[in-house]
Formats: C-alpha cells, structure tokens, sequence
C-alpha cells in the first residue's frame, strides 16, 4: 500500500518540518532486529532502512501476533478473505487468480479511491515467506514498490517482519510525518489490525489447518 500526498499538503508539511526543525528518523540497515524482550514489551517495532540503490524509501515492521504460524500463514495467504475491508485503508479488494504459489490481486484504497493496484505476491509455504511487488506501478505514481513478510514462531505466538521498498512522489515525507497520517502511524495501525483480526477468526483458520 502507498499514499499519495497532493502538493498543497507537502507545502504545509514541508512548513511545519522546516519551522520545527524536525530532523526525521534515523535510518538503520536492514538487518537490525528487536531484541526478544522488547518484541515481547512492545508487539511492534518501526524501523526506517536504508533504500535500495535507485533511492526512494524502505521500512521494517516488526511485530508478534496471537496465533501460531500454521494459523497465520493460511490468514496471510486466503486472498479470498472477506475481511480485507474492514481495514479502514481498504476500500476494495479481489483476488483475480492464483497459478502455483502467486496471486494476482487488485485494491483500490480509501485516500486515493480512484487509482486500482495491482499485487504479484509469491507465497513460499516451506519458509513461511511472501514476496510482493505492485506490478502497476507506473500507473499508481510509483516509481516502484515491493517488499516481503516472513513469519517466524515466537513463543505463543508467530513474529512478522515487513520489509518494503518504495518511491513515489512525496514518499520521504510520508515516511518522516510524526503525526497521523505518516508511516509509523499506519503501520501501528496495520499491526493492530492484522492482531484484532486474527482473534475474531482463529476459529475458523484453525479448522482449515487442522484439516490440512
């Protein structure tokens, strides 16, 4: 997912960082990771990564979720879910179809409701991992953006790292935005969410799993 941030709202940002001096946040490589105890203390953590070579941005999301990894990989991986939309950032979702281990799937969101994107996201069962890329990018503003989600068990429950790359057109603010409305706010949000929907249906991704 991606935001577009209209000109008039990065001239104010852009005001409001520069007459507040805000810095931004500091940037630490990709292979930094939460320690155990303050995973367990706080569920999530926010990192800014380095970006890859052509520029743009990149974050790390990590975060734990009250379900065992057998449970949560069928949740990340049911393209067909209903319960896309009840994430306030989704306005539509569908999945167009699935050949092997990847999935075509096509959102539209709530900030920008007119512009459709299009996900290729390859799902390897073996290492619980998901590689996503917006395959539309040209036509979402993108200059590119892809990424991945592995999941690991972490005691009772599974830990979820998130790693994106991305570049369009008022990304380093979105990124750098200490209020709603910025990165750290929707990613907390995301955490929130995938853990909240998780327990209304682990019932039911339960009997899929133990149904093989």
């Amino acid at each position: 997912m991606r935001y577009r941030l209209f000109p008039a709202l990065l001239l104010n940002l852009f005001c409001f960082l520069f007459l507040t001096g805000f810095i931004g946040l500091p940037v630490h490589p990709v292979t930094i990771e939460p320690t155990p105890q303050e995973l367990y203390e706080k569920k999530r953590v926010i990192y800014r990564i380095a970006p890859e070579q052509r520029g743009g941005e990149a974050f790390k999301l990590v975060y734990l979720v009250p379900a065992s990894i057998e449970i949560f990989w069928r949740f990340k991986t049911d393209f067909e879910g209903a319960f896309f939309e009840s994430n306030r950032f989704i306005k539509a979702h569908r999945l167009i179809h699935t050949v092997g281990n990847v999935s075509i799937t096509e959102n539209s969101y709530t900030n920008v409701p007119n512009d459709t994107f299009r996900w290729r996201t390859t799902s390897d069962h073996r290492h619980y991992r998901m590689d996503f890329t917006l395959v539309n990018a040209d036509e979402c503003g993108h200059h590119f953006h892809y990424g991945s989600i592995q999941l690991e068990p972490f005691r009772q429950y599974t830990k979820v790292t998130h790693t994106a790359y991305f570049d369009f057109f008022g990304a380093s603010l979105w990124v750098n935005m200490p209020f709603a409305g910025g990165m750290s706010s929707f990613l907390n949000y995301l955490a929130r969410w995938e853990k909240e929907t998780i327990l209304q249906l682990i019932d039911h991704y339960s009997k899929h799993a133990a149904n093989g």
